[in-house]
């Protein structure tokens, strides 16, 4: 009897398939795109409504034969692509690579488990053209955008380099945040806090208002004077606020706020998130059981939870933690404005496994991201934390100070998932009586200089591309992993610092392609997908509206563009003429001006000499696929190596970013 043929896109998912459909079904990978744009020419044809050329790709050519022949004995044809605008792309390539004569069926599921696996198989689909659509006008825009700008950059600044619609921009915010860094001027101010005993309690109070004025203290010259008035002052409690603070849980994750929530707590990457999100979505081999699909799918801007996962986990806090932590109703949480609504959010495939009884089967990568999952999901079907917050008014003569407390009064979700604000709630103020007396132990002055907006790290980038709708789910690791591939970005102890490549590529891109460069029409772009997915926009009328003017832009950056020459005082070494400064994907170098002419060239070094010791050589900053280092220019001679410059340690360290 001939069996059914199921295409899904990764060996693990084909794995933890097949062990729930049986021996009726033949599951096979595609190994991911089996038809692209073509790596080495532009692939869309402008002239004939932006068609694409799709192509297959040549490492999937011998996986397409496979399949085909797989194919040609099977009574159906399953495509179990993920659930989004590219795995619908995926299964539409690969059906028209098919015979057409074939019954396809598009089966959706958003967990790979038993129920959800049968349900999708019990109630097939046909492929949606307008997720299809929406995926080709995102592929043909990024290749308009990247094909025809990156040649700009090469004749500007250098070959190999590239330009994208959405890295750009992501770029941009980079610079533009290190900009502001830069132009930054601290101000100096001071505060004022009493150190005061009740008994044998003590707390600290803050200076507040002066003569009832929000008091503002420029310098020690007038924090000194504010401390020698106040000694021998007496400290009465003047008023005192008692209320209960109430802290919602979260909702349970999206791709956005798992990637920042990893990066925080795990330190992880946005890449290595969706990486092990990725492995245990698809299926870990759990001993006998086999491979089993333990979350949700990981690409999603949907908090909906299926109402079958909502009983369950309901039943797990009534069990685990008592009737008290749990809500008479279930948690509902809204989704962001064309969040896609029929996905899901990120949740354990069941909350009956545990993460303690899965950690002799995980990674430590996948334990501690499965975790950070289950805990989350669960919490966010819990009821609020409460605390019971002590606010306390304490004058002396003219001065006003004000301290607070809290302690907690009610655990509620805050007993299975810990947060900053969880760290950071204050301890309880002693018991105070109004009007009471206050010894004061100390008065303590300190010194404080406002500080410039924090650099951005992957979670807050990732968080600032969401909020402005840049790019979606499936895009926020590879923007990130794009910029800092190209060496336009570095990430220094997780904190994304623009090089001086990415400051020149963005000055020239914003430079001649203001529109292309903005937040706003890039967001707006991204809207335009989704209303194509919608059906309610065609593919080749939003490339076409976008083409006009971006191909005028273009014209005029083609016509007045000129490669930059940075000449030196360095003479050629072989052939006396003068050097130049020059950029490759590596950095900049020097050049001889005669070029082809002449071929010599070398580094440019650091002007700091070389630790080891004996060795003439200097520094110079080199790159390997682990990221920026520096080496001596006597290598092969001298191998020294270190990730920062011997006089740079110590000030790396006291950076401070946020």
């Amino acid at each position: 009897m001939a069996k059914s043929l199921v295409i899904v896109e990764s060996p693990a998912k084909a794995k933890t398939i097949s062990k729930i459909l049986g021996k009726d079904f033949e599951v096979v990978p595609s190994m991911g795109h089996i038809v692209d744009l073509p790596r080495t020419r532009m692939g869309v044809d402008i002239e004939n409504n932006f068609k694409p050329n799709f192509i297959v790709v040549s490492k999937r050519k011998k996986i397409l034969s496979q399949i085909k022949a797989q194919a040609k004995k099977a009574k159906k044809i399953y495509l179990a692509t993920d659930p989004d605008r590219e795995g619908e792309a995926i299964a539409w390539n690969i059906k028209e690579k098919l015979n057409a004569n074939k019954e396809y069926l598009r089966v959706v599921f958003h967990e790979i488990t038993v129920s959800a696996i049968k349900e999708s198989f019990a109630h097939p689909a046909n492929l949606d053209q307008n997720k299809v659509n929406a995926q080709t006008g995102r592929r043909v825009l990024d290749r308009l955008v990247g094909y025809l700008l990156s040649p700009l950059l090469w004749r500007k600044i250098t070959g190999g380099l590239s330009a994208g619609r959405v890295q750009s921009v992501a770029v941009r915010l980079v610079v533009e945040r290190e900009r502001e860094i830069q132009k930054f001027v601290p101000q100096e101010y001071w505060e004022i806090g009493a150190e005061l005993k009740k008994i044998t309690s003590q707390f600290v109070a803050k200076l507040e208002k002066i003569d009832g004025q929000k008091v503002e203290i420029k310098n020690q010259g007038e924090a000194q004077q504010i401390v020698e008035d106040l000694n021998g002052k007496q400290f009465v409690v003047s008023e005192i606020k008692e209320a209960e603070k109430k802290r919602n849980p979260y909702p349970p994750f999206i791709t956005s706020t798992l990637q920042q929530d990893a990066f925080y707590k795990l330190r992880f990457s946005s890449s290595r998130t969706m990486l092990v999100a990725q492995q245990l979505y698809e299926g870990v081999e759990l001993g006998k059981e086999g491979a089993v699909g333990l979350i949700t799918y990981m690409r999603t801007d949907s908090v909906n939870v299926a109402s079958s996962a909502l009983s369950e986990v309901r039943n797990f806090i009534n069990d685990k933690f008592g009737k008290e932590y749990l809500p008479d109703q279930p948690n509902i949480y809204k989704s962001k404005k064309r969040a896609q609504e029929a996905h899901e959010a990120i949740r354990p495939a069941s909350v009956s496994r545990i993460p303690g009884s899965l950690k002799e089967f995980l990674t430590s990568e996948q334990f501690k991201l499965y975790t950070l999952i289950y805990n989350r999901f669960v919490a966010s079907q819990m009821k609020p934390a409460i605390y019971a917050v002590t606010s306390a008014d304490i004058k002396a003569d003219k001065y006003l100070f004000k301290a607070s407390g809290s302690k907690p009064a009610f655990k509620g979700f805050t007993a299975i998932y810990e947060d900053q604000e969880e760290k950071e709630e204050k301890s309880a103020l002693p018991l105070l009586e109004k009007n009471e007396a206050l010894e004061l132990v100390k008065l303590i002055p300190s010194q404080h200089f406002t500080k410039p907006p924090p650099r951005f790290s992957e979670a807050t980038l990732v968080k600032t591309l969401e909020e402005e709708g840049i790019g979606r789910p499936s895009t926020y690791a590879p923007i990130i992993q794009t910029i800092i591939y190209r060496d336009y970005v570095r990430r220094i102890k997780g904190y994304l610092h623009p090089t001086e490549l990415g400051f020149k590529v963005n000055d020239l891109l914003v430079g001649y392609f203001a529109e292309v460069m903005d937040v706003r029409f890039t967001a707006n772009m991204e809207e335009e997908l989704d209303e194509i997915e919608e059906g309610r926009l065609e593919w080749m009328k939003v490339v076409n509206d976008f083409y006009g003017p971006f191909k005028g832009s273009l014209d005029y950056a083609n016509e007045t563009i000129q490669k930059e020459v940075i000449t030196t005082d360095e003479i050629c070494a072989q052939c006396g003429k003068p050097m130049v400064v020059k950029w490759s994907r590596k950095g900049k170098f020097l050049s001889c001006s005669d070029f082809p002419n002449c071929r010599y060239a070398k580094a440019i070094t650091t002007g700091i000499k070389c630790p080891q010791e004996g060795c003439p050589g200097e520094l110079i900053e080199r790159r390997s696929r682990r990221g920026p280092f520096y080496g001596c220019t006597g290598y092969p001679k001298c191998t020294y190596t270190a990730k920062t410059l011997p006089d740079k340690e110590a000030e790396s360290g006291r950076q401070e970013n946020g």
